[in-house]
């Protein structure tokens, strides 16, 4: 399985699996059994944060498994208590050794928090462009960034983000930011790629599943796999997770592939926070 995903090559020249593991709202006891699991079945690209606080049970379960740590994509993303500098610098030491490796494939920032540290999200960027000059990110991008905050980052540093992780599902399909990353070569990863779950029992989805043999979230990332987006579903239960691979041996016409964005709902669709409003900030 592991050698049917394709890989997107991203703009500074390395490749990513465009399909991974994640480990979001995973408790930290279950994520080193639930990614030694999701090793065993093929995944080597696994999605992490400091923000999950589990970013120890994913380091666990790739020095258990005995496979090459360079056969892994490791992301991580930078805790929204950690925007300056100095706290950016300290936070990135604790996922390095928390995952226990010298390096991940891909950090990035988490949500841009323009309402807090006087909106100045510029200079986390250039922190993290320390971490790539240094070669202890290997890639650098950002997450729940929108098109002006991305602009903001082109015309002020050097370096463009790589990855824009964002929420993009069949009620959400964020095709604003899409276009803009797919015009400044940024890729696009797909964060609760089902809605958690909601779309599920669509009948549209559902009529689909039924007309190609497949589950409709089989349907659902398969969907997001042909539109070119880096997918990354959790799940504890190994038979889902397997599941979720098994993606690869089928495609969606382009009726289908019509009739799923149509789905969309614009901004009443969205299931996770507005990157405009978030400020939360994890208890210390």
């Amino acid at each position: 399985m592991t050698s049917a995903i394709p890989r997107i090559t991203l703009n500074d020249g390395r490749t990513i699996p465009q399909l991974g593991f994640g480990v979001f709202q995973v408790s930290p006891p279950e994520t080193r059994r639930a990614v030694e699991t999701a090793i065993e079945i093929g995944y080597r690209h696994i999605d992490t944060a400091e923000m999950y606080r589990n970013e120890s049970g994913v380091g666990e379960a790739i020095a258990a498994s005995g496979i090459d740590r360079g056969e892994f994509f490791i992301t991580s993303k930078l805790s929204n208590a950690a925007h300056l500098p100095d706290d950016a610098r300290r936070a990135f030491e604790g996922t390095l050794t928390a995952l226990d490796t010298d390096y991940v494939d891909l950090f990035l920032i988490h949500w841009p928090l323009p309402t807090l540290y006087g909106g100045d999200f510029v200079q986390t960027w250039r922190t993290l462009e320390e971490f790539y000059r240094a070669g202890t990110a290997r890639s650098i991008g950002v997450s729940n960034f929108t098109p002006h905050h991305l602009r903001r980052l082109r015309v002020e540093t050097e370096i463009r983000p790589a990855v824009n992780q964002i929420e993009i599902h069949p009620y959400f399909t964020n095709e604003e930011t899409r276009a803009y990353d797919r015009d400044n070569e940024i890729a696009n990863e797909a964060y609760s790629p089902i809605a958690q779950g909601e779309v599920l029992d669509d009948p549209t989805i559902e009529a689909i599943a039924r007309q190609v043999g497949k589950t409709p979230a089989q349907v659902v990332l398969r969907w997001h796999i042909q539109r070119g987006d880096i997918v990354f579903p959790k799940s504890n239960n190994a038979d889902r997770a397997r599941e979720n691979l098994e993606i690869f041996d089928f495609e969606l016409d382009e009726g289908s592939m019509a009739a799923i964005t149509d789905l969309d709902r614009g901004e009443k669709g969205r299931t996770g926070g507005n990157p405009d409003t978030m400020a939360w900030m994890p208890k210390r």
